[in-house]
């Protein structure tokens, strides 16, 4: 299967909408509360699937990234099949994400944790790599 094939696959599921009914909601606050949760999943989902497009990450790398989120998200036949643990629409955007962050982990993993400095482990030294290239807020909630 093509490197953008599988890349496609996870930004339209990434994309599509989260399905969300008020009523498992008590109030319109926690309603709101977690559309900006999962927007700003759809956001970090679209910032890591546009860093791997222009990557030359080879698509072995890629599809061992599946692994992440408890292999819920898996890629079969050219399909993303999806298993939902609690609640799909908090949960699916998450999962691309994690993939994401796992297939960067390995491509990465050797060359950031050469770049270690004095006393630094290599799981910092990878850390503050993906710090530098996505940004505190993305790092800190996908590769910690």
């Amino acid at each position: 299967m093509e490197r953008q094939t599988i890349i496609d696959a996870l930004d339209t599921f990434a994309r599509q909408r989260p399905g969300m009914e008020y009523g498992n909601y008590g109030d319109i606050r926690s309603y709101r509360s977690e559309l900006r949760s999962i927007g700003k999943d759809l956001g970090d989902a679209r910032t890591l699937l546009r860093a791997i497009e222009l990557s030359a990450m080879p698509v072995d790398t890629l599809q061992k990234g599946f692994r992440a989120y408890s292999g819920r998200l898996s890629l079969v036949n050219g399909k993303l099949e999806y298993c939902t643990g609690q609640y799909f629409p908090t949960e699916y955007r998450k999962a691309v994400c994690a993939v994401c962050a796992a297939a960067f982990w390995d491509y990465f993993r050797d060359d950031f944790a050469a770049s270690a400095k004095p006393g630094e482990s290599a799981g910092d030294a990878i850390r503050r790599n993906f710090r530098r290239h996505f940004g505190r807020s993305i790092a800190n909630r996908w590769f910690n």
